[in-house]
């Protein structure tokens, strides 16, 4: 990796493995732009809607039913604003896709989720990076940031893992948790979240 060049690291990560924390001190580490949330927000911004109205389709896919009383609110209500009606998956996806891109060309920078390892996979100063976790490590995290029980958090890993791996198998035809998508795959509930952040930067040192 060139690093006197704009450089991307893309996080993909299991919730509770510690992405957004892994990614921010990396961020303030190497002094680079760090890309989460900004991101929807910058989405919302082109889609004319309201941060809220995209944080549910966030990583995820409409389900059918959805999908269906979208279009028939198009097809049926000629007279609906348009600004009101909340974005497909597909339209986010894309949207998120060329912030994404254009966030790449412009300076270094860590991304977080969204596919960014398959949307810049033809960066050629890129290093695709996945977080793991046990369950109970997960869980005891999910508890702790947002005060919920053992039982809530269990079913929040069940649920966004399976969102997650539904959403990256749709827009990028590949198993969100297959080793070989990424250059580095990290078990953090093994090593911890601060040794995690070193060994990121001593691979891209590596390079």
């Amino acid at each position: 990796m060139d690093r006197s060049k704009p450089y991307v690291i893309t996080i993909s990560r299991q919730i509770g493995s510690g992405g957004a924390y892994i990614g921010q001190q990396l961020a303030k580490k190497l002094n680079i732009y760090y890309a989460d949330r900004e991101i929807l927000k910058k989405a919302a911004q082109k889609l004319a809607v309201l941060d809220k109205d995209l944080e549910e389709r966030d990583e995820k896919l409409q389900t059918f039913w959805e999908s269906f009383f979208q279009f028939n609110t198009y097809a049926t209500d000629t007279y609906l604003n348009p600004i009101l009606i909340k974005p497909s998956s597909y339209e986010l996806f894309h949207t998120e896709s060329d912030i994404i891109k254009h966030i790449a060309s412009e300076q270094s920078a860590v991304i977080i989720g969204r596919a960014g390892f398959h949307i810049l996979r033809d960066h050629t100063n890129r290093v695709s990076v996945f977080l793991l976790a046990d369950t109970a490590f997960r869980s005891k995290r999910i508890q702790e940031l947002h005060q919920v029980s053992e039982k809530v958090a269990i079913e929040m890993i069940a649920r966004i893992d399976k969102e997650r791996s539904q959403f990256i198998e749709e827009y990028t035809g590949k198993k969100w948790a297959d080793a070989r998508q990424y250059d580095l795959c990290i078990n953090t509930g093994k090593i911890g979240l601060d040794r995690s952040v070193d060994l990121i930067i001593h691979y891209l040192e590596s390079m």
